[in-house]
């Protein structure tokens, strides 16, 4: 059977629409709409057959049951609902009512078709939509990761598409950036009190509630944290609904964070804005932070990012400085570096974080260390470590959870009395590539 009793097998059903009749020859001809396709079957059979050419009105369509007529108003809806909204990328999707499915199907199957031969309805209506919501809004469809999915529910709209049938999702942003801690004990992230579960609570009675006595009724365990000082400002400036922060791993609460800092990203939720001054907003989070935090480097990023800043296990460079239980000579000192100098040590979960952290061994890699002797009992130990090292332990011995470790080759108790991380070591070539930092042009 040629093309064009095919498609006479097609008209024949019933009443059918020009974007319908097209589809089931779309994977047969290029460079045409299904709409174009459709017109030009039903002109040749009306040439061949001598009839007058006459398209029937969508509407009646029994097909697609007049959808193929509302390409405009749908996409009238979708630029209606992103009033407000600022975006470069969407794409469009639509839930098709089962019974234009089964009609497809139908119709195909009465022409001697296969039930999926050509295009899908629901392929169809994304791509009319979806480019007639480019010309509305001036914006580029992205098939990948958008900035906004329209989500057209033509079942729950039945003849009426203002009825709610037209759901926009506005997809996370991201930010990326470098902080520095300049201040101790300040933790990374929020950290709510574990007695009051956060709700500042201690006791709710007949009479009233009762602040929680652990965190003076806050919530939290410690006012300022860094997620504090940097979330909520750039919630603001992408006016989203909510932040999430997101560290390259974490240094303990008492240390500093130095150097080049500590990649980071926040993720806003339905932002409404999505391209922020970035060095306006650095400068804001500085002068708010007061010298307690400071962020550098802030640049829009993709969803990628946050992945890989939450799986780098970097190596990180730190300085302690280190009180000893008794007397300590430069040569011991000099003797235990060099027998530490790229060991390997096994570190059983610490004391310090063994109510959170699995109980078990783990073997971490010492890869550089060096000590000054200030006097008899202190010295300034800086270590280059393998990622998850810990170095308080490392130090301590940890009552021999640790080994070996800088008190037992000396002999005597070692303690951190303060610790800063000087670099995180191999930040630049896991975030420096184009690929995961949105292109602003």
């Amino acid at each position: 059977m040629n093309l064009l009793d095919t498609a006479r097998k097609l008209v024949a059903t019933g009443p059918v629409c020009d974007p319908c009749l097209g589809r089931p020859f779309a994977d047969r001809s290029f460079g045409l709409t299904n709409e174009e396709r459709g017109k030009a079957l039903r002109v040749s059979i009306a040439l061949d057959d001598d009839e007058p050419y006459e398209s029937p009105d969508r509407e009646d369509c029994w097909v697609c049951e007049g959808h193929t007529a509302r390409f405009d108003t749908y996409a009238e809806l979708v630029a209606d609902g992103l009033a407000g909204v600022e975006f470069a990328t969407y794409q469009v999707g639509t839930r098709a009512p089962p019974l234009v499915e089964e009609n497809e199907k139908l119709f195909r199957e009465d022409a001697g078709m296969e039930a999926d031969a050509g295009e899908t309805f629901k392929s169809e209506f994304n791509r009319e939509v979806g480019k007639r919501v480019g010309r509305l809004t001036g914006t580029d469809v992205d098939f990948d990761r958008p900035d906004i999915l329209a989500v057209l529910d033509l079942e729950r709209a039945g003849e009426d598409p203002s009825s709610h049938a037209v759901d926009v999702q506005v997809n996370p942003a991201f930010v990326f950036g470098r902080y520095r801690k300049l201040e101790r004990d300040i933790p990374q992230t929020d950290w709510p009190c574990r007695e009051c579960g956060g709700s500042g609570v201690q006791l709710s009675t007949d009479e009233g509630e009762e602040p929680c006595d652990y965190c003076g009724g806050s919530g939290y365990l410690y006012d300022d944290s860094v997620e504090s000082f940097v979330a909520p400002h750039v919630l603001e400036a992408m006016d989203g609904d909510e932040a999430v922060f997101h560290g390259a791993g974490r240094e303990d609460v008492d240390a500093l964070m130095l150097g080049t800092g500590r990649p980071f990203v926040v993720e806003v939720k339905n932002p409404r804005k999505r391209d922020p001054d970035a060095a306006a907003l650095e400068a804001r989070i500085n002068e708010e932070a007061g010298g307690s935090v400071e962020v550098e480097g802030l640049r829009l990023a993709t969803h990628e990012m946050v992945e890989r800043v939450k799986e780098l296990d970097a190596s990180k460079t730190y300085r302690a400085e280190v009180e000893f239980g008794g007397e300590v000579t430069e040569a011991d000192l000099d003797a235990a570096v060099d027998e530490l100098h790229g060991t390997t040590v096994v570190q059983h979960t610490p004391q310090r974080v063994d109510h959170r952290r699995a109980s078990l061994d783990r073997e971490r890699t010492v890869y550089d260390i060096s000590a000054a002797l200030e006097d008899a009992t202190h010295a300034t130990v800086e270590i280059h470590g393998e990622g998850g090292l810990y170095i308080k332990e490392l130090i301590s011995g940890d009552d021999g959870r640790t080994e070996p470790s800088l008190a037992g080759l000396l002999g005597v108790e070692a303690t951190v009395t303060a610790l800063d991380v000087l670099k995180v070591e191999g930040e630049d070539e896991a975030f420096d590539d184009p690929d995961y930092i949105r292109d602003e042009e």
